[in-house]
């Protein structure tokens, strides 16, 4: 399991004991993405392994990071882990991203999503997930109920055919389409799991905003990859494109 966490130091211990106890989980792997506070620390003494980066990267950096250093704990004569992927202010209801494990664990699908219920105190009016649902749509045929949702687990073949990640709030996006676009399958499965949601106030708006704007970065960049693959797929040999 994979936790990438920024500042988190009020919720890190509660969410990697929790999440210590799902079953088939042996390790949990906090990345520390360059926090101000104690969560390195903190997550530490709640039994996690953890690795840092010296200053903030992303999130898309700390998955990277969080699947390199998996990786690196596999054992050479066994099949490489699946990597489970929560946020780090799931606290004590990271237990329940359980149901994500087993239909990857036993092959009825590559990567699973998880569904979570309404969060009180949410101040988003669904402006981004609608955009994203809609990019998903039209570009995969597959409609998604939660696309912006982070806790995940998948494959190690699948997470590497979704790399280089999405940077910024895209993350999530950009591996949906670039997976479903590769044939791997997806399943949402709904988690009874509560997290720290966005609010009204200008904090939560320009969250939201920079949402939006990482979203329409990775759904624009895999078009344009898309409409790159078209043009080569129809120039006749010898042919070359115009520049």
């Amino acid at each position: 399991m994979i936790i990438p966490a920024k500042d988190e130091s009020r919720r890190i211990a509660a969410t990697v004991r929790s999440a210590r106890a799902i079953p088939h989980v042996d390790l949990v792997l906090v990345v520390d993405d360059g926090s101000e506070d104690n969560t390195q620390h903190v997550a530490r003494e709640a039994g996690a392994v953890v690795v840092r980066h010296s200053h903030n990267r992303g999130k898309a950096a700390a998955m990277e990071t969080g699947a390199a250093v998996v990786a690196m704990r596999d054992a050479p004569d066994r099949l490489p882990r699946m990597l489970l992927f929560i946020d780090g202010d799931l606290g004590d209801t990271a237990v329940n991203t359980a149901p994500l494990v087993a239909p990857v664990l036993d092959g009825v699908t590559d990567l699973t999503i998880a569904l979570l219920p309404p969060q009180p105190g949410a101040g988003g009016r669904g402006l981004v997930v609608g955009a994203a649902r809609r990019a998903i749509v039209s570009m995969t045929g597959w409609t998604p109920t939660q696309p912006l949702s982070g806790m995940r687990c998948l494959t190690r073949a699948a997470f590497e055919a979704a790399t280089p990640l999405a940077r910024g709030w895209g993350v999530e996006v950009g591996m949906t389409i670039d997976l479903l676009r590769q044939g791997y399958r997806v399943l949402e499965v709904p988690c009874d799991l509560r997290h720290r949601p966005s609010g009204t106030d200008l904090k939560g708006q320009l969250h939201r905003a920079a949402q939006y704007r990482d979203v329409q970065i990775a759904v624009n960049a895999r078009r344009a990859r898309s409409a790159a693959s078209s043009v080569r797929r129809t120039l006749t040999p010898g042919e070359r494109p115009v520049r």
